[in-house]
């Protein structure tokens, strides 16, 4: 990640944790709970080649997934947040915590990109 991505490839595994909770945050909604894959970060930059694709292309997938995501998780039934879910081999955790998470992880990473500039520390 870090220290050995570029730009265009953190932009583009920001758009595949879009695509991943996707999936997760519907079918845990649907199904009541969840199993699903982990998530092989540098096999999928590798695969997807994202260095070879468009900026405006990018940005404007990472936008419009956000947009949407946005969408679902304001609709999600409240109930439904505690829906158990595992993810790959890691222990269990809610809904709500995949996507306080998935916000945390979005927030990092436009961080690295300059896009956002942390809150100071009181």
């Amino acid at each position: 990640m870090a220290g050995g991505w570029s730009p265009k490839q953190v932009l583009g595994h920001l758009i595949d944790s879009a695509s991943n909770n996707h999936q997760r945050f519907v079918r845990a909604a649907l199904q009541g709970s969840l199993d699903f894959p982990g998530y092989d970060q540098q096999g999928w930059v590798r695969v997807q080649r994202v260095d070879e694709a468009p900026w405006p292309s990018l940005v404007a997938l990472w936008a419009s997934y956000n947009r949407h995501l946005a969408h679902v998780v304001a609709h999600l039934p409240p109930a439904q947040l505690q829906a158990p879910c595992r993810i790959g081999s890691a222990e269990p955790v809610t809904l709500r915590f995949l996507v306080e998470d998935y916000l945390r992880h979005l927030l990092h990473h436009l961080t690295q990109l300059g896009a956002v500039v942390p809150a100071p520390r009181s």
